[in-house]
C-alpha cells in the first residue's frame, strides 16, 4: 500500500513538473529582421557652427519623422521648422551640464554594451513575434539624450532610450536636479531593458476603454507587467515592478490584506479618478493604505489576478491582450489570495 502511495506522489510531482510555463518559449529557431541600432547622442554632437548644415540635413535623413518628434518632445517645439531650432539645438550641444552628460553617456554605454543592449532586444521582438505574429515590430533602436526628460518610449517604429536617464542613483547629475532617491534607485543599465518593454506595451495595447474604474487599471497594468514578463521571462518581478526586496516581501506577506482592501466597498468599481491615481502614480510609497505599501500597488495586484487569470484558463497572450473585459478576467481569474 504504502509502495502505491508513493509511487502515485512521484507521479504527480512528475506530471506537475511537466507542466508547460506559457512564458518558456524557443525563440532560436524565430527569424525576424534585426533591429538597427542610432546612436542619436553621437550624431547631434558632431554639429557645431561651421558644419550645420550638413550634418543637420544627414541626421534628418537618417532619422526621418522620429527626428522631429524627438525635438518637439522637450527641445523646440516646431521641430526643425521653428525658427529657433538652430540656435536651440546649439545651444541644447554645447551646454556644460549637457556636454558633461554626453561625456559620462560615452563612458557608461559604449559600443559592446549598446550591442548587447540590442542583442537582448532583439530577443524581446522575437518573443513578441512568436506571441503577436500579426502585429508590426519596431524596426530600429535609437539612443539619445533628452536632457533628463523621459527615459524609454516607443514612437515612430523605433525603441527610444534617454540614456542620460540610466546613470546609475548616485549620479552628479540626478544630485543637481535632486530627483528623489525612490527614482534614482532604478536609474541604471539594468532597468532599461524593462522600462523599454513596457513602454511599449502599453503604446501597442493602448488602454482606450472608456471605463474608468479601478478594476479596469489594476487589470489593464497587470496585463502590460504580465507580458512584459512574456518578453522578459529571466528578469524578476521586483525588477520589472521596479519594486526593492524589501517592498517585494511587503507585498508577499500582506497579499490578503492588499486584496481586501481592493475588494471591500466594491472599490474595485470605483471611478474616483483621485483614488485610482494614489494607487497607480509614482511615490516613495501608496499614501491610501501606507507608507509602508509600494507605490503603484494597483499594479501588482493586477498581476496577481492576470497570473492567476492565466493559470486557471487556457488563453493565449495574445487572448489576454486583445480581452477588454476587466470583469470577465477577474472572475475567471478565482483569485482569492
Amino acid at each position: 500500500m504504502m509502495q502505491r502511495v508513493i509511487i502515485s506522489l512521484i507521479s504527480i510531482l512528475f506530471f506537475s513538473s511537466c507542466q508547460p510555463d506559457k512564458l518558456d518559449i524557443d525563440i532560436s529557431e524565430i527569424n525576424i529582421p534585426q533591429l538597427k541600432c542610432q546612436r542619436l547622442e553621437k550624431d547631434l554632437f558632431l554639429i557645431n557652427e561651421v558644419n550645420f548644415d550638413a550634418v543637420n540635413q544627414s541626421i534628418k535623413t537618417r532619422y526621418g519623422s522620429f527626428y522631429e518628434h524627438y525635438l518637439s518632445s522637450f527641445l523646440v517645439r516646431g521641430g526643425t521648422r521653428d525658427t529657433l531650432y538652430k540656435r536651440t539645438l546649439l545651444q541644447f550641444t554645447h551646454d556644460e551640464d549637457v556636454r558633461a552628460c554626453y561625456n559620462q553617456v560615452k563612458k557608461t554605454y559604449d559600443e559592446t554594451s549598446v550591442q548587447q543592449l540590442l542583442t537582448n532586444t532583439n530577443d524581446c521582438l522575437k518573443r513578441f513575434n512568436y506571441h503577436f505574429p500579426k502585429r508590426k515590430l519596431p524596426t530600429r533602436l535609437v539612443t539619445c539624450l533628452t536632457g533628463w526628460n523621459y527615459a524609454a518610449a516607443y514612437t515612430d517604429t523605433a525603441l527610444v532610450v534617454g540614456l542620460d536617464m540610466y546613470l546609475g542613483d548616485t549620479s552628479v547629475f540626478y544630485q543637481m536636479l535632486h530627483l528623489p532617491q525612490y527614482r534614482t534607485h532604478y536609474m541604471n543599465s539594468a532597468s532599461i531593458l524593462p522600462d523599454l518593454v513596457r513602454g511599449w506595451l502599453i503604446t501597442e495595447f493602448d488602454n482606450s476603454d472608456p471605463t474608468t474604474t479601478l478594476l479596469n487599471y489594476t487589470v489593464f497594468y497587470g496585463k502590460i507587467y504580465y507580458a512584459a514578463k512574456a518578453l522578459l521571462p529571466n528578469t524578476p518581478d521586483s525588477l520589472l515592478l521596479s519594486y526593492t526586496s524589501q517592498q517585494m516581501n511587503y507585498c508577499r506577506e500582506n497579499e490578503k490584506n492588499l486584496w481586501g482592501y481592493f475588494a471591500e466597498k466594491n472599490r474595485l468599481y470605483d471611478n474616483n479618478m483621485k483614488l485610482v491615481q494614489e494607487l497607480t502614480t509614482e511615490g516613495p510609497f501608496t499614501s491610501a493604505i501606507s507608507k509602508e505599501c509600494p507605490p503603484r500597488i494597483a499594479m501588482w495586484v493586477g498581476l496577481q489576478i492576470v497570473k492567476s487569470y492565466m493559470k486557471n484558463n487556457d488563453v493565449t497572450l495574445n487572448d489576454l491582450m486583445t480581452e477588454k473585459n476587466a470583469a470577465k478576467i477577474l472572475n475567471k481569474s478565482k483569485y482569492r489570495p
